[in-house]
């Protein structure tokens, strides 16, 4: 469904419907007072943190920092869009969902579109079992280990010689024909002002969409016809830079997605899942891109990223690397797997079996790694010079990343190789000279502007240096017993930073409760006049920064020992600040103590 639908209609429709009603059928869910609990569908769990709210008609994680209403609950859960979410709530409360007369027109426009595309689909496989031509595309098939099990879950078909065999079958009417040309099935000759089929003689891949309608197709030619590979060109319902060839699949062939890895073609992913590593995604055509790592980053906390080791393959790892410096925060991650020369992940995990290919996963190198391994090549980092040429390329890309302990410990790394502060480093770059971006810094080409980054260790309170006070309240809402590492928020007492109060509060609350845990926060929080305007500052610092993957008491070890030393550092300028008369005999002790660490 298509164009805008009616804002009283959403807020009438959401009145009307009972969101325990529609969590309850997908989530187990106990009531714990007046809100029902359970065990967060988006993100893996062992106690639960998932609330559902049947006065508010809400339901949040404060594991993962997922909310919103039963529109928006569907829209995660399901994966739906917002108009299909839309229509399931409207088919639950029993009313249909107003259209204006352009909206229904293009509604069904869609709808034959989506139509014409799965008989199309059903052709193609049709073909594979009954084609005269059949032997061809089978022998291939059989050539690459595929079964036939495998194919039919990847919806393989055929098609076969010839410039009208879909034309015959499906474009019997006039109808039909507009649609197959819509849909780029059939290309127009413009001198001859006729349609011929656009795949023939190719092994055909269907592409689908997460809700497993075909949305386009792939083929894999079979005699000497070129492209090699060729896809479906963009239409209404295909967009190459949103979609990836075996998401559906992914979805459905693994129970909890944990992780992602792009692999370059349909085979791959293909021979993967025969394999057991059901996990593949391809692009289609064209490189990787923020919608794609922003689509993925979605569906599970880790992307792995896996590449020829020859030079384009190192090119397109530098792309990728790009394409996911903006995106990447705190609780995801990306590595970077470079297969050995010769191989493809077919022929890989043929030979290492799935054990030794997913280990090669396991140890692949993450983003940092990665970024700072291909920034240090061929630059001497003994030398001032190398060290200088190094930190202007790593700046600009770091500067780029959403504010995160990761970015944090990477602009640390800068600091440690160079021995120079970053407001030193700073300094030193001349503000309005040009730094390139990664691929550039890689090939030399046109730079674009530099854009000075602030340093987190500053003394007054801003939104940039929120991160640290935010990581913490993060680790301990996600993680309520590392309350135990704490001994009082007294230590905290005299440091001055973007929501200390907040994480004083919240250290308080969660020293003064015997079994600390979520369910009861939201319910004290929420009676407490107090504590109940900072709910939304603990929802919005849990949904922007959530802690989900890595070792949670080496993240608040390392936070909180940063957290203390900024605290130490404000102690120490204010005892300087005062005439050394005027200091009293502990004071005098402290700075002794301060100035000697």
């Amino acid at each position: 469904m298509a164009g805008r639908i009616p804002q009283n209609f959403i807020d009438d429709l959401l009145a009307r419907v009972n969101i325990v009603d529609i969590v309850d059928g997908r989530v187990k869910l106990k009531k714990t007072g007046k809100n029902y609990s359970g065990l967060c569908p988006f993100h893996q769990e062992k106690s639960p943190s998932f609330s559902v709210s049947p006065d508010k008609q809400f339901y949040y994680c404060f594991g993962c920092g997922a909310g919103g209403n039963a529109i928006g609950f569907l829209m995660e859960y399901d994966r739906l869009e917002f108009p299909q979410a839309v229509e399931e709530v409207a088919k639950l409360v029993g009313v249909d969902v107003p259209r204006d007369e352009q909206q229904e027109q293009r509604h069904s426009e869609y709808k034959a579109q989506y139509n014409i595309l799965d008989e199309t689909t059903s052709f193609y496989q049709e073909q594979l079992r009954t084609s005269s031509h059949r032997d061809q595309a089978v022998t291939y098939l059989k050539s690459r280990g595929l079964t036939g099990k495998i194919a039919q879950v990847f919806g393989i078909g055929y098609a076969p010689p010839g410039w009208d065999n879909l034309l015959k079958k499906i474009g019997t009417t006039p109808d039909n024909l507009l649609l197959l040309e819509k849909s780029g099935m059939l290309i127009r000759h413009e001198e001859r002002d006729s349609l011929y089929d656009r795949f023939r003689e190719r092994i055909i891949f269907p592409i689908r969409d997460m809700r497993g309608r075909t949305i386009a197709f792939g083929g894999r030619v079979l005699g000497d016809d070129k492209p090699k590979y060729l896809n479906s060109p963009e239409t209404d319902t295909f967009h190459k830079s949103r979609e990836l060839y075996g998401l559906y699949e992914a979805r459905k062939l693994s129970q909890k997605l944990e992780r992602i890895i792009i692999v370059e073609g349909y085979m791959d992913v293909i021979s993967l899942a025969q394999f057991g590593i059901t996990y593949a995604v391809a692009t289609l055509g064209t490189a990787t891109t923020a919608q794609h790592i922003e689509r993925l980053f979605k569906t599970v906390p880790e992307i792995i990223f896996c590449f020829d080791g020859d030079s384009a393959g190192r090119k397109a790892a530098e792309r990728a690397l790009e394409a996911t410096l903006p995106i990447i925060k705190d609780g995801f991650q990306a590595r970077f797997l470079f297969l050995p020369e010769g191989d493809d992940p077919d022929t890989l995990i043929r030979r290492e079996s799935r054990e030794g290919f997913e280990k090669r996963l396991n140890e692949a190198p993450l983003l940092s790694e990665f970024f700072f391994r291909s920034l240090e090549e061929d630059i001497d980092m003994t030398s001032m010079d190398g060290q200088a040429k190094f930190s202007n390329a790593a700046l600009p890309l770091i500067q780029q990343m959403q504010t995160s302990l990761l970015q944090q410990m990477m602009l640390d790394r800068i600091c440690k190789v160079t021995g120079l502060t970053l407001d030193q480093i700073n300094n030193t770059i001349n503000l309005t000279q040009s730094i390139p971006s990664y691929s550039q810094h890689q090939e030399d080409k046109a730079p674009k502007p530099y854009r000075r980054i602030q340093q987190q260790a500053q003394t007054t309170p801003t939104k940039e240096t929120a991160s640290l006070c935010s990581h913490i309240i993060s680790l301990l809402l996600h993680h309520p017993k590392l309350i135990e590492k704490i001994e009082s928020s007294q230590s905290l007492a005299s440091l001055n930073e973007h929501h200390i109060e907040l994480l004083r509060l919240l250290i308080d609350y969660l020293k003064q409760t015997s079994s600390p845990s979520l369910g009861p926060l939201l319910i004290d929080w929420r009676d407490d006049a107090t504590l109940n305007r900072h709910l939304l500052q603990l929802s919005e610092i849990s949904h922007l920064d959530p802690v989900l993957s890595g070792d949670p008491n080496q993240l608040f070890d390392e936070v909180w020992t940063r957290l203390l030393s900024r605290q130490n550092e404000a102690e120490l300028e204010k005892l300087q600040k005062k005439s050394l008369s005027t200091l009293t005999t502990e004071e005098k002790k402290r700075l002794r103590s301060l100035t000697s660490n």
